[in-house]
């Protein structure tokens, strides 16, 4: 399972580099927005990422789940706090977001088996 961290990342690094390439300037400011969106302010970083996953969920959107749980995984968030979004997903976005919450666990069960190896 742990490939599937290994190839979303290489896919979305791959794919950005060359949507960044285009030399587009509405897609270079989107990005720059997005990333600055989510550096610490009022809230911390640890809480919008939270927040994003909550909307990632919601939204229905697998790859901005998998990029959110990548991050909170790398700041540390636990699997009981990941479970208590999961929570606040399903209550907001209804039984829709179930098949969401399956393939984001087992996302965060792979993103542990990684973590796991470079012990």
């Amino acid at each position: 399972m742990a490939n599937k961290v290994e190839e979303f990342n290489a896919y979305r690094t791959k794919m950005n580099e060359k949507i960044l390439g285009s030399d587009n300037r509405f897609m270079k400011r989107f990005f720059n927005l997005d990333t600055n969106a989510y550096k610490e302010g009022a809230l911390d970083v640890k809480t919008k990422e939270l927040l994003g996953l909550v909307a990632s969920m919601v939204l229905r959107c697998d790859d901005c789940i998998a990029y959110h749980l990548g991050t909170c995984h790398e700041l540390g968030v636990t699997k009981e706090e990941v479970f208590e979004v999961f929570s606040i997903a399903n209550l907001v976005g209804g039984s829709i977001c179930i098949p969401h919450t399956r393939r984001a666990l087992e996302y965060w069960e792979a993103l542990d088996e990684v973590n796991e190896g470079k012990s």
